[in-house]
């Protein structure tokens, strides 16, 4: 059991610190952050952050050329 648990285990790139990947908050890079935190830190935003502002340009482009 204990061989299991560990391979779960991975090391924060940014933070340095053990931690289990399924439980990570970081939504798209759960193999590699602990949370968001630590990848907004190291990369200068979250994947999930990108993702909702690309979805919302497209509707303020929309709201731009109907006014």
């Amino acid at each position: 059991m204990e061989t299991l648990m560990e391979s779960h285990i991975r090391t924060c790139q940014h933070c340095s610190l053990p931690y289990d990947w399924r439980r990570s908050p970081s939504g798209s890079l759960k193999m590699t952050y602990c949370g968001s935190l630590c990848e907004r830190s190291d990369l200068g935003f979250t994947i999930e952050g990108l993702l909702t502002e690309r979805q919302r340009v497209p509707a303020a482009w929309r709201q731009l050329m109907a006014a």
